[in-house]
């Protein structure tokens, strides 16, 4: 049985925390090596100095004792108290001294030989122990005090770095998502004169890849528009000759390739649209079920249809617009034809629409990276451009297009709409009544030679 290790929190891989855990460390020691170094000197030197009176008074009691004077006070012959260990120094002829305790005060003790006795005086060290024990305290405290401070300096420091660490983060997640229009601005950066430290570095190189990402995409994007619009009109000429020629097999030829020429340049128009994000919704309420019904036969393809819950399921209704949605269910029926296999189902589940055939399946790198513009594999005919078209027009009315194998085989496209939601039971009922199946603008509901691989 494999034993479960432990996860330690979140919050404790952050900068911060580690920043704290490290200042408080080295605030310990340091504090700790400075409060030893004191303490071992001022008791040393306490010491030292009781020391030296005690044998100073011990000489003085030598000295009245050879002269059969009497002792100093606190001085005598095996007086009571004495420590064992000082006695048996002084009755081996050696001079000592030690801090011992003596009727529960601390005391610096002094002996020497004197006839086979000790010979002992007594200093009183407890002005000195409590000076000690005073200094020790006052040693905890102050370090106490300079951990906290340093935390909250070097919490405050360790911040201001995160802070605009976290909002670089932020610009960088922005760019991400398609907002090249976001900066980070570091203030480091506003002043040039001003030291550069490594985060105003970071956000720099940022600001300068987003401006020149963004450079590069605005000349792509303005490059495709232009070359649809010049394509347009020598394209609009051809066609109309491709419609004088001959007929026959060359010209039929002909005007297929230049049917499928002004898809491809229709298709560049809106992808040019869709990158500039000036596109406009016309948001109106519409039954789904019908409105997949009448794309599918519009489509003119071999495509099962399955409402779930044909009572509850036809009456669902969504708010979007009515013409990008066809074009959105129109590329995904293509596709899946043009690069699945045979059936090809369309389900209507509530306000989700589902698109599956039994082909191979999505290519891995759009399942990870999405739709690519003119990227096709298993040997199709697109452009690419299909499923790039569908994932923009999904994103403009407000819908989550989700492209995944299913599981048990084929590719699957799942669009889920915004569903309406009437309070009012008195309100009419959808605008669906007018739908005849026209189009406006440029756009085509299936996609001709636009769709991506599977």
């Amino acid at each position: 049985m494999r034993r479960r290790r432990l996860r330690t929190p979140a919050w404790t891989a952050t900068l911060t925390w580690k920043a704290a855990v490290f200042i408080t460390v080295m605030c310990c020691a340091l504090a700790a090596l400075l409060g030893v170094l004191v303490h071992t000197a001022v008791t040393r030197e306490t010491v030292s100095e009781a020391r030296d009176k005690a044998l100073a008074r011990l000489a003085d009691a030598t000295r009245a004792y050879e002269a059969g004077e009497a002792l100093p006070p606190e001085s005598g012959i095996d007086p009571a108290g004495l420590p064992a260990s000082l006695r048996d120094l002084a009755v081996s002829g050696r001079r000592g001294t030690v801090v011992a305790d003596a009727d529960g005060r601390a005391a610096m003790w002094a002996a020497g030989p004197a006839d086979g006795r000790a010979l002992a005086t007594e200093i009183d060290y407890s002005m000195s122990a409590h000076t000690i024990d005073r200094l020790d305290r006052a040693i905890v405290g102050s370090s106490l005090l300079a951990i906290a401070v340093t935390l909250l300096v070097g919490a405050f420091a360790v911040t201001r770095v995160t802070r605009r660490l976290h909002q670089t983060a932020r610009v960088a997640r922005r760019i991400s998502a398609g907002d090249l229009d976001a900066r980070v601005d570091d203030p480091c950066r506003a002043d040039p004169a001003r030291p550069q430290d490594e985060v105003a570095i970071v956000a720099g190189a940022l600001d300068t890849m987003a401006s020149t990402l963004q450079r590069k995409l605005l000349a792509e994007q303005r490059f495709t528009a232009d070359v649809a619009h010049e394509l347009r009109t020598p394209l609009t000429g051809l066609s109309a000759a491709a419609e004088l020629l001959p007929a026959g097999r060359p010209a039929e030829l002909v005007q297929d390739r230049v049917r499928t020429m002004r898809a491809l340049t229709e298709d560049l128009l809106e992808i040019s649209r869709l990158d500039a994000r000036t596109e406009e919704v016309d948001l109106a309420v519409h039954e789904l079920a019908p409105l997949a019904e009448r794309v599918v036969r519009a489509s003119g393809t071999e495509t099962e249809i399955r409402v779930v819950g044909a009572e509850a399921g036809s009456g669902v209704r969504v708010e979007t617009d009515k013409r990008r949605l066809e074009r959105v269910l129109g590329n995904l029926i293509s596709n899946a034809h043009k690069h699945g296999r045979p059936p090809v189902v369309l389900t209507v589940d509530g306000p989700v629409v589902t698109v599956r055939d039994h082909g191979p399946g999505f290519p891995d790198y759009l399942l990870t990276g999405g739709p690519q513009r003119f990227r096709t594999e298993g040997g199709g005919k697109g452009h690419g451009l299909g499923l790039t078209i569908a994932a923009g027009q999904s994103a403009v009315i407000g819908a989550e297009l989700v492209l995944a194998d299913a599981e048990d085989g084929g590719a699957e496209a799942r669009l889920t709409l915004p569903e309406y939601v009437q309070f009012d039971e008195d309100e009419p009922a959808g605008q669906d009544g007018d739908d005849d199946g026209s189009r406006s603008g440029g756009d085509r509901p299936t996609g001709d030679g636009q769709a991506e691989a599977t």
